[in-house]
């Protein structure tokens, strides 16, 4: 088995043409007749490093990733790399003793064999993921157990823009081929072009734009300790002047589509921001003492600091009483911020809490203008002096804001009152963050003030013409600032072109942006947009459940409905909790539905809120995506969201003769078979079910009606 360090040169055999990346390197372990025990070994992968330079359309991929050998025996094996159909192997790196190895580039026939022999010698379905493919190739010599070998690879495509958008893929599924979890998993994208970059936005993994210049923008998605199992997906467009709209359709041809529009403010901010008034309402009651008092002044300080020379600003600390810092709003001259500079520092917490009369005075200050309005509102405790009930502080303080000011609630610690800041921020156009033990209440509104400084456009709208559309969420869209975007995901029926017509203001200008676009007829790349547009409208049923605008009777089985085709948790689907224990990033336990304070109050708000809000496609170990299908895996088998409990089955038994002929007359359900040995789905109009009983060698008859 072994040879000299040196094997096959590369076969620069490829041509560059627009196909999106795949590739996720792997070591396939040689089973060794003279080691006892299982045959197969998957080494652990240490880290799984990704850097991408997307130059003009021009992505350059280099690959870096470390395989170790935790058992007790040396393994040697075969490095396989999936190679996108036109991209170009520029470097291949593998090192042994200081000495290089390289490898050889096959063919897609030729690549699929071996995936097929190493899927009958290892009995992994998970090497499915890779049929279809060309793929890169290199022996690897014995590791020996504890040592380590690194992989460098560098491939070169070209990518597409379809519909405006830039999409670049790289999968990142490990899972099933580390004996371990990954001690970090990166990538980092840098985006390049000769014109300003637009939206960038990852439906699969939570990302962090930042941009240098115009021109450019970069995506860093990081992770420790975990085994991914999810392609990583990133969306880019270029843009011109103004306000940019990037839409995204996904459409099975059977039924209505799926859309996302996101809305990107210029890149170069060609107009001076909007100057605004802003009030700091900071609770200073006995609960806020220590710390948290420390940090609030510290927070208050870092946006007093940062207010421009045309805003206003006022800030008011309460406690069962009302102090004025400032006497109402004031310009924000360097001797009015330095004045309410030392107020703010002097502050001190004692006595109840007043939020009832805090925010009416709050909002008395605020008068109607041609400029954005913001109240910031912290608080770490219940309503404890003065109106103390839900119900009268909403009224009463929404009442009071004749000039509809947005009011943005940051509740800190876990005696907040979740309800009563979630509404209050509902019907006043804005948003609640909470801040729970351990964190710092001064990173959450600095950066949630750097986020809103530079109001783009406010009181924003969306119509669509010459295609039905419905189900929008978010329900009312929130206000466009300069470095972010907005998300709107929602359905359509039909197809063609159509017109987004977005209407807002810019101060006292009525602003109207119109868009053309195509909905297609069919469309199944951005299959993730099913899930997130569930997820919000999941999330926003629940909000009116929570805070007792419509009742559980009302929308219990919609709900449910959706979480099951879906595969989300709610408080209704607890057949997607394993061991009594939330296994989803956004699970709801049900018992908090209607606890407005407290650790699990908290959480429920957070969790409520993450559904609602949901721009990545959060998924559970029990859940997966395949091609816009949701498998969930209940009783060992990998179920379509979809089946009917005693709907009629083909049963075929796996890695069997029927098993693989119905793998070469559909090679597309690879990556659904890739899901484990036990898989239950639709093909055509039949169902399918993969598992230790059923046919073995293939029928005439049950060929014909699998045929779609």
């Amino acid at each position: 088995m072994r040879r000299n360090l040196v094997i096959l040169a590369v076969l620069f055999a490829v041509v560059m043409w627009i196909v999106p990346g795949v590739a996720d390197g792997i070591i396939v372990p040689i089973p060794r007749p003279d080691i006892p025990g299982p045959s197969l070994r998957w080494l652990t992968i240490v880290y799984h490093h990704v850097a991408v330079a997307i130059d003009n359309g021009v992505a350059t991929t280099r690959v870096d990733q470390a395989f170790r050998n935790d058992g007790r025996f040396p393994v040697e094996g075969t490095y396989v790399f999936p190679l996108p159909s036109g991209a170009v192997i520029q470097k291949f790196t593998l090192w042994v003793d200081g000495e290089p190895v390289v490898g050889d580039v096959l063919p897609a026939d030729e690549a699929r064999e071996i995936y097929l022999s190493y899927l009958r010698e290892a009995l992994d379905p998970a090497l499915l993921e890779y049929i279809g493919q060309g793929a890169f190739r290199a022996r690897i010599f014995p590791i020996a157990p504890g040592e380590t070998r690194q992989i460098a690879l560098e491939y070169v495509e070209l990518l597409s823009p379809e519909g405006g958008l830039v999409r670049y893929r790289y999968p990142l599924a490990p899972e099933r081929f580390s004996a371990k979890p990954l001690e970090e998993v990166s990538v980092e994208v840098v985006v390049k072009a000769s014109r300003p970059v637009g939206s960038v936005y990852s439906p699969t993994h939570r990302v962090i734009v930042s941009r240098e210049a115009p021109t450019s923008a970069r995506a860093l998605y990081l992770e420790k300790d975990v085994l991914p199992d999810r392609d990583f997906i990133l969306y880019y467009s270029l843009t011109g002047e103004g306000v940019g709209l990037d839409f995204l359709a996904y459409k099975p041809g059977d039924e209505d589509g799926f859309f996302l529009v996101l809305v990107t403010p210029p890149a170069v901010r060609d107009l001076a921001p909007l100057p605004k008034d802003l009030v700091l309402v900071i609770d200073r009651s006995g609960s806020m003492d220590g710390e948290k008092m420390m940090q609030a002044r510290d927070a208050a300080a870092f946006i007093l600091e940062r207010l421009a020379p045309d805003d206003r600003f006022g800030v008011i600390a309460f406690d069962h009483e009302i102090l004025d810092l400032t006497s109402g709003l004031v310009p924000a001259s360097p001797a009015n911020v330095s004045a309410a500079l030392r107020e703010v520092r002097r502050l001190t917490a004692r006595g109840m809490t007043d939020i009832h009369a805090s925010l009416v005075r709050a909002m008395g200050w605020m008068e109607p203008a041609d400029r954005p309005q913001y109240v910031l509102f912290l608080t770490d405790g219940l309503p404890t002096a003065g109106k103390t009930a839900t119900d009268t502080i909403v009224r009463d303080v929404t009442a009071a804001n004749a000039a509809q000011a947005r009011l943005f609630a940051f509740g800190v610690g876990y005696d907040v009152n979740t309800h009563l800041l979630d509404l209050l921020a509902e019907n006043n156009r804005g948003s609640t963050t909470y801040v729970v033990p351990g964190e710092s209440i001064e990173a959450a509104l600095s950066s949630f003030y750097t986020k809103i400084a530079e109001p783009a456009l406010t009181d924003l709208a969306l119509q669509v013409d010459g295609v039905q559309v419905s189900d929008l969420y978010p329900v009312q869209m929130p206000d466009l600032f300069y470095g972010s975007q907005l998300a709107t995901f929602g359905r359509y029926t039909g197809s063609g072109p159509a017109t987004f017509v977005l209407t807002g203001k810019r101060g006292p200008e009525d602003v109207v942006l119109t868009y053309d676009v195509e909905f297609p007829a069919a469309a199944t790349e951005a299959s993730s947009l099913p899930r997130l547009w569930a997820a919000r409208k999941i999330g926003h049923l629940l909000n009116l459940i929570r805070l007792k605008e419509k009742t559980e009777d009302e929308l219990k089985n919609e709900i449910i409905a959706l979480a099951t085709k879906y595969g989300i948790a709610t408080p209704y689907t607890s057949f997607l909790v394993k061991e009594e224990r939330p296994t989803a990033a956004y699970y709801i336990d049900p018992r908090a539905m209607m606890v407005p304070t407290g650790p699990t109050g908290v959480g429920t708000a957070q969790a409520t809120k993450s559904l609602a809000e949901a721009e990545v496609a959060q998924q559970a170990d029990f859940v997966r995506e395949v091609g816009g299908r949701v498998f969930l895996f209940k009783e060992d088998v990998w179920r379509e969201s979809t089946y009917e409990e005693g709907t009629p089955t083909v049963d075929l038994v796996y890695l069997s003769e029927a098993y693989f002929q119905l793998l070469d007359l559909f090679p597309e359900i690879g990556p659904i078979l890739a899901l484990g040995e036990r898989v239950l789905f639709k093909l055509g109009s039949a169902w399918v079910r993969i598992g230790d009983e059923g046919l073995t060698e293939p029928t005439p008859e049950v060929l014909n009606q699998l045929s779609p």
